[in-house]
């Protein structure tokens, strides 16, 4: 089993993915920004990789208008080198990364223009995973897409226009259940049709179910008759619905607890769980230590010297039983030290709290720091107390200070990055 997150990273720098608007979009520009796009492709790859994340999702930005003729460029030959040293670190890895194009790709839309951008947009993203030199399990996931009044026809315009696309494009396609329109029992009928994978996504169906009186291993069960040996390992989209928003609205973590419900009724324990879920790497890391088969307290040790100023920032109480449970060697309490966390993020910071881990960081830079840096910190903390200036700008200074002293360790911290 992989465990894996979507497009872009959570406390780590140098993982931007940039855009250009079409008026900027120079030679000059493209040129520079995928550039830039690539190296934070490679940082995210060498990360999971570091991390021993096997599941990853590309960000379809990764090539501005890479579908487009706006993009004149031959950007696959200018970058050809980099995607190989890219695709062997990914197959070297045994890492499995894929493609999910966004709502504007739309390939049974009555609009034959639109269906048209969406075959370029489908092609585009198949050429960058055959640059990287993966197989066929490494797929393109695309929902069905509107209603447009008739649901059989919508379905049917799917199907006939699926043999419309190049091969090595259907090769790769996967189709999902969404929340509102085509639910998993439709995309199942439209698949078996048209001899391609559907991907499984809970809370798509806790949403707009297809049989309420069926549960999420039916339907993962249902949907693993669908892939065949060369679409490689079966694999599904998890996600929670987050308190208070939208239907369909995911949360900001992934809840422990809840996961491993859903985890430990899995029939496969070997399935491809791909995390759909704002926090990302974050989540990831947490649900593979939460199921690993290799439990070492070195794992939890490794999360906390991310996650400690966080937590002395939030629950100072918690950070310190989190230090103490950490002291058993021999000991793998996952659950507490993950629930300890979760409960934090929910909380209001304190602003004493606040200002007693900012010291602490600026600690490291006391023998370093000048006058001038000193005096600012000092500024910045009185005006953030006295209501003056966020907290925000406080981390600004210490997260710059922290770059400039090339400190390692706090520039990975998830101190600067996880926000009220």
């Amino acid at each position: 089993m992989s465990i894996g997150y979507a497009c872009l990273q959570v406390g780590r720098p140098d993982t931007t993915i940039r855009s250009v608007i079409q008026k900027n979009a120079t030679t000059e520009r493209l040129m520079e920004v995928i550039d830039y796009n690539l190296q934070s492709f490679e940082n995210m790859i060498d990360y999971n990789i570091k991390n021993k994340i096997k599941l990853y999702r590309i960000s379809s930005g990764l090539i501005p208008f890479g579908s487009s003729p706006v993009n004149q460029l031959d950007w696959e030959q200018i970058f050809h080198d980099r995607f190989i040293t890219i695709g062997q670190k990914i197959k070297q890895s045994g890492m499995r990364v894929s493609f999910h194009p966004g709502q504007y790709t739309v390939l049974n839309s009555p609009d034959e223009g639109v269906v048209s951008r969406a075959v370029d947009d489908l092609v585009y993203q198949e050429k960058i995973l055959t640059l990287l030199g993966v197989d066929y399990s490494h797929k393109l996931i695309l929902h069905v897409g509107g209603v447009y009044g008739d649901k059989v026809t919508a379905l049917e315009r799917f199907e006939e226009n699926v043999k419309g696309i190049p091969q090595a494009v259907k090769n790769r396609l996967i189709i999902e259940n969404d929340d509102r329109l085509f639910n998993v029992e439709d995309v199942l009928g439209l698949a078996h049709r048209i001899g391609i994978p559907v991907v499984y996504d809970n809370l798509h169906n806790a949403i707009n179910p297809a049989d309420s009186t069926k549960d999420d291993g039916y339907w993962i069960s249902e949907a693993r008759k669908t892939w065949k040996p060369e679409d490689g390992n079966q694999k599904i989209h998890y996600s929670q619905q987050a308190s208070g928003k939208r239907l369909g609205a995911h949360t900001d973590t992934i809840y422990i607890e809840d996961f491993l419900e859903f985890y430990n009724k899995l029939e496969d324990k070997t399935i491809d769980i791909m995390l759909e879920v704002k926090d990302k790497n974050l989540s990831s890391l947490k649900c593979q230590n939460a199921t690993t088969d290799q439990p070492a307290i070195s794992l939890l040790e490794k999360e906390w010297g991310r996650y400690k100023y966080f937590m002395l920032e939030k629950s100072p109480r918690d950070y310190q039983v989190i230090r103490q449970l950490l002291k058993d060697k021999t000991a793998y309490p996952v659950l507490e030290f993950y629930r300890m966390i979760e409960a934090a993020l929910e909380k209001e910071t304190d602003s004493g709290a606040a200002i007693n881990t900012a010291h602490h960081i600026w600690g490291y830079f006391k023998g370093k720091a000048t006058k001038s840096e000193q005096a600012t910190f000092i500024r910045n903390c009185t005006n953030y107390q006295s209501g003056k200036a966020k907290l925000a700008t406080v981390k600004r200074q210490l997260h710059k200070l922290a770059i400039k002293y090339d400190q390692t360790y706090l520039i990975e911290s998830l101190y600067f990055y996880i926000e009220d």
